[in-house]
């Protein structure tokens, strides 16, 4: 399973996302650049227009013999590392991405804001699905309690690997 192909994001020059989707797929890779309609006023006109969805990345299709050709592609900067290693996106996570541009327009990305006293949800790790609270935030690092086993474990744990607890009647 050595060749077998994954998702993975490389960073591009900021505005290459576009230009460095084609060139990939000149090259034969298999690429995606989620793009986004958009509805931006002139003056004497609205347009819509298809805009990159993530600044900066493109998705690529690829076996790990093909990340030096990608690698070398004008305006790829690097692939996006989770681990010291290049982080693989699931297939499934491409396809949601995929649906959901198809059923909607003028999509927002907004990171969520992890604070003090929240409830969340550890996504991976040795406490993947236990539940913690947030007592302090660190730059990307929060400072987490969680009770186990009758002790009360404090960790330091990127903000990337949690995720919100959602409460009934409230959608968070």
């Amino acid at each position: 399973m050595k060749n077998e192909k994954k998702w993975y994001a490389v960073y591009t020059k900021p505005r290459w996302e576009k230009k460095v989707n084609q060139l990939l797929a000149e090259k034969g890779v298999d690429t995606y650049c989620p793009l986004n309609k958009v509805s931006r006023q002139w003056s004497d006109r609205v347009k819509v227009v298809l805009e990159p969805l993530f600044k900066s990345y493109v998705f690529t299709r690829i076996s790990p013999d093909e990340m030096t050709n990608v690698r070398m592609t004008n305006g790829v900067l690097n692939f996006v590392y989770w681990n010291s290693k290049p982080a693989v996106i699931k297939d499934k996570e491409i396809e949601l991405i995929r649906k959901f541009l198809d059923e909607y327009d003028n999509v927002e990305l907004e990171s969520i804001e992890i604070k003090p006293s929240q409830k969340v949800i550890i996504k991976r790790g040795a406490f993947m699905e236990k539940e913690g609270e947030v007592i302090k935030v660190l730059n990307n690092k929060a400072v987490i309690v969680i009770n186990s086993l009758g002790y009360k474990i404090v960790a330091q744990i990127n903000k990337n690997n949690l995720a919100m607890v959602r409460r009934q009647g409230t959608g968070w």
